[in-house]
C-alpha cells in the first residue's frame, strides 16, 4: 500500500522521483506529493489525485527546482485523516528542519502528539505520520543517526520512513519496521523505493532493508545500521527481472498484458521443476529429504487470491493422498485461532509480494512454535524470502495490475508441483498419479493459448451480461476456489456484487436472492460431480436466473441447461482451475472494460497489503 521514491545524486531528481512514483501507482493511492532539496531549502508540491497531476504541479515550480539533486516522493492511501492536500505526504516539521514520507501506521501517534503539543509544537494534519515527523525534529540536534535511533525506539507500529534533513542536503535517511523498503546504489546516485520495479532501470543489485534496519543514502554509496545505531554490513541481492517486464507495451491495460503472459509462466514453472513426467528435487524443489517423513500435518496460509491458490493446492493434495491432514487458512485468522504447530507440522505461506503483513506475522508465529516453514513468493529478497527457512520463487515476473492474474497461475502451478514432491517424500504419491498430473500440466500452456484465442467470444459474453445486478459463481470440489477467485476479480475491477458458493450450498440460503437480474455462472467440468452440479443449476433456472456454464469442450448437452456456455479444453480433474481461471479473468476484464472501470488501479485497493 502506498509508494515511496527517494533519490540523491546528480541533477534531475524531480523527474527520477516522478517516474519512480508512476511505476508504483499500482500499489494503490489517492494523493501524491514530492519534496526537493535545493540550496539548503526544501520545496514541496502535493495534490489529491494521480502522479500525472503532481507532475503538472512540478512543472509549475520555479525553474531552479529542476536542478535539485535530491528529493523524496510519496503516493498516499489514506488511513488516518481524509483525502486532502494537507494530509498528503511529504510532511514537514514545524521548524522546517525535517521532511519525511511514511508507509504504515504509527500506533502511538496520539500519545506522541499529546506530548509534543504540551511542549508547544503545533500539528496541522490529521495523520499519524506527522507525529513521527514532529518527534524526529524535536529529537534532532545535528546528529542524524542519533535522532533516527531515538525515533525508531519511540515509534510503535509499522513504518517505512524516508527522511530529508534541511541542513544535510546530500543525504536521505531511511528506516524500516513492518513496511517494505528497498535501497540501491549505482553510478554516483542512491535510490530507495517501496517496490524493486521502480529501481530496475538503474540497477538489478538491490538492498532489501530488514526489520529494525536503517540506511543512510548518499551520492557515493549507502550505509546500513541497526535500530540501536550499530553499523551493519549488508549484501545486495541480484534481481533478474527486466525493466521491460514492467512496461505495458501495446496493451491497453497491464492486466490484459499479464493475462497474455500466463502460458509462459506455466511453461517456465513446469520446465524448471520437472523432468518428463516426474517432479525433480534436482530441478530446484530443493527441500530437506526427511522433512515429510516427520510431518503429519500440512497447513497452507495466505490472504486474498493467494489464499484461493492454496485452496487449489489443498484439493490437489487431498485428491492424491486421502489420509493426510491438510488445512488452508486465511493468514489473519491463522494468527489468532490457536492452531497447532511443532516438528510434526509443515506450514506453507504464500504471498505474491512477500510483504503481506498478516502472512508475515503468521509465519513468524509458526516459526516460534517450531513448525517447519516454506514460503512461496514472487519477489526474491522480500521479507518472507529472507525470514523463512525455505523459499520457492514463483516465476511470474513483476505484476503491475492490482488484480492478480499471472501470479495466481504461477502460484497454483508451483504449489501443485510442491504438493507432489512432498507426497513423493512421504511415500504416498503413486507413479501413475505423478505421471498423469504432470503430463496434464505439460499441455496447460497450449490449452491457455487456445482460451486466449477465444477472447472475442468471451468479450461478447461479458458485454451481454455487464448490466447484471450481480453474479453468483458456483461449483463443487476443485471448482469452489475457482468460483472464489472469479467472484473476487469482478469485485476488484468491475465493482459488481459477486458471491462464490459451493453449489450444494445454494439451497441453504443464497437461492433466495435469485431473480432475472442476478446471473449464475456455474462450473460443470466433465467429472463425477457434473450431474450433481447441473441439478443445482436447474434449481437456479427455476428461479429465472440467467445461467452461464463453464464446461469442457465436447459437452454438447451443457447447452440444454444454460443461456450461454463457455467451453474450455479438457484437463485432468485436478487441473480444471488452471484453464478455467484464464477464461474467467478475461470475462471480468471485459465486464470492467465495458463499464469503463479503472482496471489496473481499482478504487480503494492496493497491490501489497503491508498493514494488518
Amino acid at each position: 500500500m502506498c509508494g515511496i521514491m527517494g533519490y540523491v545524486g546528480g541533477d534531475g531528481a524531480s523527474g527520477i522521483i516522478l517516474n519512480g512514483l508512476a511505476k508504483q501507482e499500482y500499489r494503490g493511492y489517492d494523493s501524491a506529493g514530492i519534496a526537493l532539496c535545493l540550496n539548503g531549502e526544501i520545496k514541496s508540491a502535493k495534490v489529491v489525485g494521480r502522479v500525472s497531476a503532481l507532475a503538472r504541479l512540478v512543472d509549475d515550480m520555479p525553474p531552479e527546482c529542476m536542478e535539485a539533486r535530491s528529493g523524496i516522493g510519496h503516493t498516499r492511501w489514506a488511513t488516518h485523516g481524509g483525502v486532502t492536500v494537507t494530509n498528503a505526504h511529504p510532511h514537514e516539521s514545524a521548524d522546517k528542519m525535517v521532511t519525511l514520507v511514511h508507509n504504515g501506521i504509527i500506533e502511538n501517534s496520539k500519545e506522541i502528539k499529546a506530548d509534543l503539543t504540551s511542549k508547544g509544537i503545533d500539528f496541522i494534519t490529521e495523520t499519524d505520520t506527522e507525529a513521527a515527523c514532529q518527534l524526529l525534529a524535536h529529537l534532532y540536534r545535528g546528529d542524524a543517526l542519533a535522532a533516527m535511533t531515538c525515533l525508531a525506539k519511540s515509534l510503535v507500529g509499522a513504518f517505512a520512513l524516508v527522511i530529508m534533513f534541511k541542513d544535510r542536503p546530500g543525504e536521505i535517511w531511511c528506516a524500516r519496521k513492518g513496511s517494505p523498503l528497498v535501497v540501491a546504489y549505482s553510478g554516483g546516485a542512491s535510490y530507495c523505493a517501496s517496490d524493486p520495479t521502480a529501481l530496475l532501470e538503474f540497477t538489478h543489485d538491490l538492498f532489501f532493508l530488514d526489520e529494525g534496519e536503517m540506511a543512510e543514502l548518499r551520492p557515493d554509496g549507502c550505509r546500513f545500521f541497526c535500530f540501536d545505531g550499530t553499523r551493519r554490513e549488508k549484501e545486495s541481492i541480484h534481481l533478474s527481472w527486466d525493466s521491460v517486464m514492467s512496461d505495458k507495451g501495446h496493451y491497453e491495460h497491464f492486466m490484459r498484458k499479464e493475462i497474455e503472459e500466463q502460458p509462459d509462466v506455466l511453461r517456465l514453472t513446469i520446465d524448471t521443476h520437472t523432468i518428463l513426467t516426474s517432479v525433480s528435487r534436482e530441478r530446484d524443489l530443493n527441500l530437506p529429504v526427511g522433512m515429510m517423513k516427520r510431518v503429519n500435518r500440512v497447513q497452507f496460509v495466505a490472504c486474498g487470491t493467494s489464499h484461493y491458490a492454496t485452496l487449489v493446492a489443498r484439493n490437489i493434495m487431498e485428491s492424491l493422498d486421502e489420509e493426510i491432514d491438510v488445512s488452508a487458512d486465511v493468514a489473519s485468522e491463522y494468527r489468532y485461532r490457536g492452531v497447532r504447530g511443532g516438528d510434526d507440522t509443515l506450514a506453507i505461506f504464500v504471498s505474491q509480494s512477500g510483504e503481506t503483513a498478516d502472512t508475515l506475522a503468521a509465519a513468524r508465529l509458526a516459526r516460534s512454535k517450531g513448525t517447519h516453514c516454506i514460503a512461496i513468493t514472487n519477489v526474491r529478497g522480500s521479507t518472507i524470502d529472507r525470514e523463512t527457512e525455505h523459499t520457492l520463487l514463483s516465476m511470474a515476473g513483476p505484476e503491475i495490475g492490482v488484480a492478480a492474474t499471472k501470479t495466481f497461475t504461477g502460484q497454483i502451478s508451483l504449489l501443485a508441483l510442491l504438493v507432489m514432491q512432498l507426497l513423493k517424500d512421504r511415500g504416498t504419491l503413486s507413479a501413475s498419479d505423478e505421471a498423469r498430473v504432470i503430463g496434464g500440466m505439460r499441455i496447460l500452456p497450449s490449452h491457455v493459448h487456445s482460451i486466449l484465442e477465444r477472447e472475442s467470444e468471451i468479450k461478447s459474453l461479458a458485454e451481454k451480461y455487464s448490466d447484471s445486478k450481480g453474479f453468483f459463481f458456483i461449483g463443487r470440489r476443485e471448482c469452489v476456489p475457482l468460483a472464489m477467485e472469479a467472484a473476487l476479480k469482478l469485485k476488484e475491477i468491475a465493482y459488481l456484487p459477486s458471491e462464490a458458493y459451493a453449489a450444494g450450498e445454494m439451497k441453504h440460503g443464497p437461492i433466495a436472492m435469485l431473480d432475472e437480474h442476478l446471473t449464475v455462472f456455474a462450473f460443470v467440468p466433465d467429472n463425477d460431480l457434473r450431474e450433481k452440479t447441473l441439478s443445482n443449476v436447474e434449481e437456479c433456472r427455476a428461479r429465472s436466473a440467467p445461467i452461464i456454464l463453464l464446461a469442457n469442450e465436447g459437452d454438447s448437452s451443457a447447452r440444454d441447461h444454460a443461456n450461454d456456455v463457455l467451453y474450455i479444453p479438457r484437463t485432468e480433474r485436478e487441473l480444471f482451475p488452471f484453464t478455467g481461471v484464464v477464461a474467467l479473468q478475461l470475462f471480468a476484464y471485459h465486464v470492467a472494460r465495458t463499464l469503463r472501470r479503472d482496471i489496473d488501479m481499482p478504487r480503494n485497493l492496493a497491490k501489497s497489503v503491508t498493514v494488518e
